[in-house]
């Protein structure tokens, strides 16, 4: 039995790591930035209530250590400084890092035995180089494709700066960082052939890389659910269609929008879900074939995936895209790009871009219009939830 000490900044995948190996007691510790109890007062104070999901029920008994008072403390400061947002993310890793190791310094491990610890990318090169002075193994979590990808969005940045004209890359540092967590790492875990494919082009050692898929546990509503679909769409009934995520160029929705102006004469109606990374072109805003929903609260996102017809993904790269398990969980067909986790199955429940532009996503969408049984059946051939489960992540960690 080895050890794991797992630092985590953030909810992760609903901190499926430290279930996974708390479910096979092999988890020494959960140190996280922030640990909230299910009805604390803490959620319910303006500005704090997004530290409600700071928790899970599964790890109610698990050891765990987090710095919550001071992550308030870091944040205010931030706040009334107006920090900028890269600004701000790369010192919340260091702040994270700096907590982490004061408090490593007094955890005991067993002895006659040598600990894992592992940490995502970003908020791992202090870590990863504490954990070497010790003698334990190391193990980066990957939470997108890297370098490469930093490259894609710069790409897409400059084919359409209208509609991010303040946008701007990382500093380079940021990367100099990365690429040391990368060499100090035993092993590098992604969680798609994608991710995987980019950082070997990036010089990252194949031989540490491992493919994990996220986990994703379906809510019991979404089992029981049942689509359906109208005999035909029209004007009354148009095709909705679900984008739910960050509205950026990194989603491919400089695409998207090109496509919705080339069906404007359909019976087609999009949905966008999300915070918005772009500046809405003016004749855009008031689009009758758009819905500029936002943002909107966890426990109501069921409900877009619910009511929708077909959920559209045309990320330009994605360490995976959670919501693609999410939308399949309510049986909702896919419309998805080839670079992010490989959920859609072309033909069998849902449609797979050849490429992300314009063109290519309204020859989908006009397919799914007019073969609506076409969608039925996608639906019907959802993905099985057994090949994301925690079982599985249980099994691919207990053989690193």
């Amino acid at each position: 039995m080895t050890p794991w000490i797992v630092c985590q900044l953030g909810a992760r995948e609903h901190y499926a790591i430290p279930r996974a190996l708390h479910r096979a007691g092999q988890l020494h510790k959960l140190v996280t930035d922030a640990w909230v109890a299910p009805n604390s007062a803490v959620s319910r104070v303006p500005g704090l209530r997004s530290l409600g999901d700071r928790h899970h029920p599964e790890l109610t008994a698990a050891p765990i250590k987090a710095f919550t008072p001071s992550l308030i403390q870091f944040e205010a400061i931030h706040r009334l400084q107006k920090t900028g947002p890269w600004e701000r993310m790369i010192a919340r890793n260091n702040w994270f890092q700096k907590q982490t190791i004061s408090y490593l310094r007094s955890v005991s491990i067993p002895q006659n035995s040598s600990a894992t610890l592992f940490s995502y990318s970003y908020a791992a090169l202090e870590l990863f180089q504490y954990a070497k002075q010790r003698g334990w193994h190391t193990v980066l979590g990957q939470i997108d494709p890297g370098i490469l990808e930093e490259k894609i969005v710069i790409e897409e940045h400059k084919k359409n700066p209208r509609l991010a004209p303040d946008w701007r890359p990382v500093p380079s540092d940021y990367w100099q960082r990365w690429q040391q967590e990368c060499d100090l790492a035993n092993e590098i875990i992604v969680n798609s052939g994608w991710s995987k494919q980019l950082l070997e082009k990036a010089d990252i050692d194949p031989d540490k890389i491992k493919v994990v898929p996220l986990v994703y546990t379906p809510p019991a509503a979404a089992q029981r659910f049942q689509r359906h679909y109208p005999e035909a769409f029209s004007q009354d009934r148009p095709l909705r269609v679900l984008f739910l995520g960050l509205v950026g160029l990194r989603k491919g929705i400089a695409a998207l929008l090109e496509a919705v102006q080339q069906l404007e004469n359909k019976p087609i109606e999009f949905w966008m879900v999300g915070p918005q990374d772009i500046r809405i072109p003016p004749h855009l805003l008031h689009h009758p074939k758009i819905r500029w929903i936002g943002p909107v609260p966890r426990s109501q996102v069921q409900n877009y995936y619910r009511e929708a017809d077909v959920f559209l993904f045309p990320t330009l790269s994605d360490g995976f895209g959670l919501t693609q398990l999410e939308a399949q969980a309510w049986k909702l067909p896919l419309i998805t790009s080839n670079y992010c986790g490989d959920v859609a199955q072309d033909g069998i429940n849902g449609l797979k871009l050849s490429e992300v532009n314009a063109d290519q996503i309204a020859k989908a969408l006009t397919t799914c219009l007019q073969k609506n049984e076409a969608l039925q059946s996608f639906s019907k051939h959802s993905y099985s939830s057994n090949i994301f489960d925690v079982t599985r992540l249980e099994k691919e960690l207990l053989s690193i």
